[in-house]
């Protein structure tokens, strides 16, 4: 699964096998806790992150939608995915 981004010890990564899903998302990965974030609009989908970890994920995610919905996308067709700037 391809790492698009890392802040704040979170890696963000998404899946090209699971662009058949109804709901485009992302993976959150930090320390022992991992969840599956949506990011049009921004949710927790499934796991949990430690709460400030929670809101850096869902304020990037808002932040940076049109480049995940292009990365989205990019995974449907089994395209490279890009790299995402950072949470400052």
């Amino acid at each position: 699964m391809p790492i698009i981004c890392r802040f704040y010890g979170i890696i963000i990564r998404m899946n090209y096998s699971e662009g058949g899903h109804h709901i485009p998302h992302v993976h959150a990965l930090y320390g022992n806790f991992s969840a599956s974030v949506a990011f049009a609009p921004p949710a927790i989908l499934v796991g949990e992150l430690p709460a400030h970890a929670e809101r850096c994920v869902l304020e990037w995610a808002a932040l940076h939608e049109a480049e995940l919905s292009d990365n989205w996308q990019r995974a449907l067709k089994h395209e490279l995915l890009l790299t995402i700037e950072p949470l400052e």
